[in-house]
This record gives C-alpha cells, structure tokens and sequence, in this order.
C-alpha cells in the first residue's frame, strides 16, 4: 500500500485546510482522501484520536467536511475518503469499475484503516459512519483495530425493514428501477436522476438484492461468493471489538428499528448501545437519514458523536432514548428481532 500527497483543497477562510492525499487500496485502485491533523505533540496525554468518516452509499466525502473540520477544531485528527466509483474515487469509465459494497469495505475502508496505522501511529482510531459506512466497518480485516464506532442511521437496506409509509415508493426505486437502469448502462446513471451521484452496478447490486442476511445478497453473479466466502465475511464483523454507538432517528424511512438492529447483530464482540431521536425532542421538522451532517445540528447532535468518542459512554444531557443496549457476546447475528416493546414503539415514519 502506498499513498501521494498533493496540493491541499480549497476551504472556508480561517478555517483549518484539509490535504488531499491519494491512497492505494491493496488490489492498486488509488482512493481520494482528505486528512485534517493537528502538530505531533509528543506529551498529548492522552493520545489525540484520529477519526474516520466512512460515507453513505454514493455520497460525496465533501457532503462530511463540515463535521470533519467541527471534529478538527475540537482535537481530533481526521480523515475522510471517497469509495471506489463515487466522488473523486471515480475512474474514467464507471461501466468497467467492478466494484460491490463488499470491495468497499474490505478493500477501501480497510486501505484507510492501514494507511491511519502507518501514518498515526499510537493513536486512537475512532470511526463516524453514515448508512452503508457502518456496515462496510464490519467487512475490514483489520476492524479490530478500531477503539470506538459511532453510526448515523447504519443499515443495509433489506427492503422489509424499510418504514412501512414508504416501502412500496422505495422498492420501485431502489430495487426495480436502480438495478434496471444498472443493467442498460453498465452502472446506476443517479445524478441524471438527481438521486446521488452516479454508483458501480456491482454497489446498486448489493444494494437492490439485500437480504434478510446480508451474505445471501452475494450469491448470483456478477457479485456472487462461495458459501466459504460469505461465512468469512460473517466472521469478519465479530473482529469487532469497539465500544459501539448506533444514533437513528424515528423520521429516517432506512433507518429504522429494525434495520438498524438488523445490522447491529452482527457485531457480536462489540458493547452496543441504539440511541434513537424524534425531530419533535430537538425542536425541529425532521431529521430523516442525511441532516445529521448539516451544520445546524452543530450544537444539538453533533456533541453526541464527540461525547462518545472521546469518552466511551452516553451524554445523559442530549435528547433521545435508548433502543437497545447490549454486552459483547450477549446475543447472535442470526437471533430474530425481539417483540415491539413500549420503550422501542412509535409511530412508522
């Protein structure tokens, strides 16, 4: 793995300036990355952390400098990076990238977790994920390296966990329409469609066959794996070992109970704690799956990320509940989703 500097990018002025770095993932596919760090100080006790911002499915790593450069100014060092395909990750043609949100995660989030090994040494790895960001976590060989993870409505999209108002809207166009069009273009034209930027078929794949078990998604060409494989993967995610955080929100329609704990399950040597917001405890409209990043909830959610990373445990002062709160080992990947109980019941969004 190797990595080339260049010119920092463009930014606010007075604000700290991200460096644009180049990071080769292990099969040589080069990833755009953009790191915020502060000076070596060699007496920082404890040491400094440093964060990973995994994105959401064919979501721009800029959509994230706002959060990163928030992180930065309250003493993390911090990276963010675009997945193959997306952004400035993006070959020249997308019709010949073959790419699966597998390869996102256990070729591109785990090039990033080396290349933060290498070039931080002794500090903290912590990581903030966004949707598809959490899952891809699992899928690195070298997760066991990660001290804390914070999600933001993290889930794999199984249609049926998908809000009960919106379901049928968004089986047409996830799984009908994105796979169709995937098919006639050799990958999913989405910015045409003003839905998100353009994605590899093999991503729009994953996503419009996801399973109940997410491993089952992987058994029809051209993004199949050999029952060995898949089993690997599973195994994967309980390398696991971070103190774990999931944020949702009841307004998100991916993000909902049961898809969010749908993936949690998986993490089986991870503590994991769900704390889920209404729009209506933090004064506003809605939330929904994207506005978490939006500077506007600086001081309303953004203090929950950093109270966890920085701490290992809940801000008691921020609104919200627990969901669900879990040990390490308390449960299986495969166990059914527990009855609706009074804490976790609210009205479908």
């Amino acid at each position: 793995m190797s990595e080339t500097q260049a010119s920092p990018v463009a930014a606010q002025a007075a604000a700290p300036t991200p460096v644009a770095v180049t990071i080769a993932a292990a099969d040589g596919f080069p990833l755009r990355a953009f790191v915020w760090r502060h000076r070596p100080c060699m007496d920082a006790l404890p040491p400094r952390p440093v964060v990973i911002v995994n994105a959401a499915t064919s979501v721009r790593c800029r959509y994230y400098f706002r959060f990163a450069q928030w992180l930065h100014e309250n003493g993390c060092d911090v990276v963010v990076y675009d997945y193959r395909g997306i952004g400035e990750s993006r070959p020249p043609d997308l019709a010949q990238l073959s790419a699966s949100w597998l390869d996102w995660g256990e070729r591109d989030f785990e090039a990033v977790l080396r290349h933060v090994r290498r070039t931080c040494v002794g500090q903290p790895i912590d990581v903030v994920a966004h949707s598809i960001g959490g899952f891809v976590i699992g899928l690195a060989p070298s997760n066991a390296c990660i001290r804390r993870v914070f999600t933001v409505g993290a889930q794999y999209a199984h249609w049926r966990d998908y809000a009960p108002r919106h379901r049928l809207a968004m089986l047409w166009k996830w799984h009908a329409v994105m796979p169709l069009l995937s098919a006639l273009c050799g990958y999913f034209p989405a910015r045409r469609l003003g839905w998100m930027e353009d994605t590899p078929r093999g991503v729009a794949l994953s996503w419009s066959r996801s399973a109940a078990r997410f491993e089952d998604s992987y058994q029809r060409a051209p993004i199949a794996r050999t029952q060995q494989e898949r089993d690997a993967l599973v195994r994967r995610f309980a390398g696991l070992r971070a103190q774990l955080l999931a944020f949702s929100a009841s307004d998100d329609a991916f993000g909902t109970v049961p898809a969010i704990e749908r993936l949690l399950r998986y993490f089986v040597h991870s503590d994991v704690t769900h704390w889920r917001v209404t729009p209506q405890e933090i004064g506003v409209d809605s939330i929904g799956h994207f506005a978490f990043f939006h500077s506007r909830f600086e001081k309303r959610l953004w203090p929950l990320a950093l109270h966890w990373l920085r701490f290992g445990a809940l801000d008691t002062d921020r609104p919200g509940r627990i969901a669900s709160i879990r040990s390490a080992g308390a449960t299986s990947p495969h166990r059914a989703a527990c009855a609706p109980c009074a804490q976790c019941a609210e009205p479908n969004p």
